[in-house]
C-alpha cells in the first residue's frame, strides 16, 4: 500500500508541475498574474497598525494569495514551481491519500485575503486536490485598504498611492484651496513628505508676521512659489521624458532636495532652473543610457541558468 501511495504522490506532483509549466507559458505576457504576493512587501505598503489573534477558522483556499517566506516556490494557484519542493509536497500528498489528519495551516489575514505563515505545501496539495476550504490558525493584521484575490503587487501599490492621495486631499482641503490641481506620485509614502514641505514653508513665511497664518494660505503660497516654478521648468525642458514611469511630483521632491543641497553649498541665490536641469542631466535616462540598460538586462537574461528539470 505504501508503495502505491508513493507512486501516486509522485504522479500527482509531476502533474502539478506540468500544470504550473503550461500556466507559465500561457501567462508570458502578464507574468505578475502568476506571482504569489510576498507578505513583507505587502506589510511595507500597507503599514498595518496592529494585529490580533482570530483562532481556528475554515478559510476559502482561493483567498490565500501570498506567503511570508515561500512565495517564490509556488505560483498564484499554489502550484509548485521547483523540483526542490518535491519531497515535502509528496509526503503531504501521501498523508492526504491515506486520509491522515494534518494540523491546521497558519495564516495572516490582511485586507480580506490570506498569507501563509506555515503550511505552504499543505495549501498546495489541498488546492491541487480541488479543496475549496482549509482549516487554519489565523492572525489578522489591521490594514485600512481592502485587497482582492487577483490583485498584483503593482495594483496594490497603485491602490495605496490612491488611498494616500485621497487622505492628503482631504487633510489639506485641496479641492477647494487649489481647484483643478493634481499632484501625483509613483511610489507610496510621498504625500506625508509633501505635507511636511508645506508645513516647513508655513513656518518660514510665518516668521515675519505677528499672527498665525491659516494653513490654506501657506498651502497656496507653497504651490505658487515653490512647487509650480519647479514643475514649470520640468515641463519647459521636457525633463519628465528622461524619467520613464515617474511623475512631476516625484521630480519635484528630488529636485527641491537637490536645489537645497546646492544652496547650502553655493549660497541661497543659486538659480532654480540651473539646479533642476543639473539634476536631470546627472540622474535622467538618455536614449544611450536606456539602450545600455536594455542590453545589460538582455545579456543577464541570456546568462541565466535553465530551470530545474520537471
Amino acid at each position: 500500500m505504501s508503495d502505491f501511495l508513493r507512486e501516486q504522490a509522485k504522479k500527482d506532483f509531476e502533474r502539478a508541475r506540468m500544470r504550473e509549466f503550461f500556466e507559465r507559458i500561457l501567462s508570458f505576457t502578464s507574468p505578475q498574474r502568476q506571482e504569489l504576493l510576498p507578505l513583507d512587501e505587502v506589510k511595507k505598503l500597507l503599514r498595518p497598525k496592529g494585529e490580533r489573534y482570530l483562532g481556528l477558522k475554515t478559510v476559502p483556499i482561493d483567498k490565500i494569495v501570498g506567503s511570508e517566506g515561500r512565495y517564490l516556490d509556488f505560483n498564484k494557484k499554489f502550484l509548485p514551481r521547483h523540483g526542490h519542493t518535491r519531497g515535502r509536497w509528496e509526503s503531504i500528498d501521501q498523508a492526504h491519500l491515506a486520509y491522515k489528519e494534518l494540523p491546521p495551516v497558519k495564516l495572516y489575514e490582511v485586507g480580506g485575503v490570506y498569507f501563509v505563515r506555515d503550511g505552504n505545501h499543505r495549501v498546495s496539495v489541498a488546492k491541487s486536490k480541488g479543496s475549496k476550504f482549509i482549516d487554519a490558525e489565523v492572525t489578522s493584521l489591521n490594514a485600512e485598504i481592502p485587497l482582492h484575490p487577483d490583485m498584483t503587487l503593482d495594483e496594490l501599490r497603485k491602490r495605496v498611492i490612491d488611498y494616500e492621495y485621497a487622505e492628503f486631499r482631504e487633510k489639506t482641503d485641496m479641492e477647494r484651496v487649489l481647484p483643478g490641481v493634481e499632484i501625483r506620485f509613483s511610489t507610496p509614502g510621498r504625500y506625508d513628505e509633501l505635507y511636511e514641505h508645506i508645513l516647513v514653508h508655513k513656518y518660514y513665511i510665518n516668521m515675519d508676521k505677528d499672527y498665525e497664518i491659516p494653513f490654506e494660505e501657506a498651502f497656496r503660497s507653497w504651490y505658487e512659489n515653490v512647487y509650480r516654478p519647479i514643475v514649470e521648468v520640468i515641463r519647459k525642458e521636457n525633463i519628465l521624458s528622461m524619467f520613464p514611469g515617474r511623475t512631476e511630483g516625484d521630480l519635484y521632491l528630488w529636485c527641491v532636495k537637490h536645489w537645497d543641497d546646492l544652496k547650502r553649498q553655493y549660497g541661497q541665490d543659486y538659480d532654480l532652473r540651473t539646479a533642476v536641469i543639473q539634476f536631470a542631466q546627472r540622474h535622467g535616462t538618455t536614449w544611450k543610457r536606456r539602450l545600455s540598460r536594455w542590453w545589460k538586462r538582455l545579456t543577464s537574461w541570456l546568462r541565466r541558468p535553465p530551470a530545474d528539470p520537471q
